[in-house]
């Protein structure tokens, strides 16, 4: 599989993947309805971004286990990270900044991250 590449709006935040994804999550919980995101799962291995060090904000609510970042630019939200960032091999991309024939190829599974963390398929 070859890489690909993902952007937000302004195209100051990009991010490169290892491989397009396969499978892609909506979830429904009170942070991902409202940010109309899909989530593709990644190890941080597998995600380059250019710059190194995006010029992105955080956002971490609840339990503080995740930090959401978004564009300081454009404002999209591109990627989550655990906190502490060194305790899972996991990271979420906004496959929703991914080309649309990139994203159309992927599986889409349904969580319902409002009530029960199960997935609906």
């Amino acid at each position: 599989m070859s890489a690909v590449e993902a952007s937000c709006h302004c195209g100051a935040v990009r991010l490169v993947l290892a491989a397009a994804p396969a499978v892609v999550t909506e979830c429904n919980c009170s942070i991902c309805r409202r940010y109309g995101v899909i989530w593709a799962y990644y190890a941080p291995e597998q995600v380059r971004f250019v710059p190194a060090r995006p010029d992105t904000d955080t956002y971490m609510w609840d339990d503080r286990s995740l930090a959401f970042h978004r564009c300081r630019t454009c404002g999209c939200v591109t990627h989550w990270w655990p906190e502490p960032q060194r305790e899972q091999n996991r990271m979420g991309i906004n496959a929703r900044l991914l080309e649309p024939s990139v994203l159309a190829r992927a599986r889409v599974r349904h969580l319902d991250g409002a009530v029960s963390e199960a997935y609906l398929d």
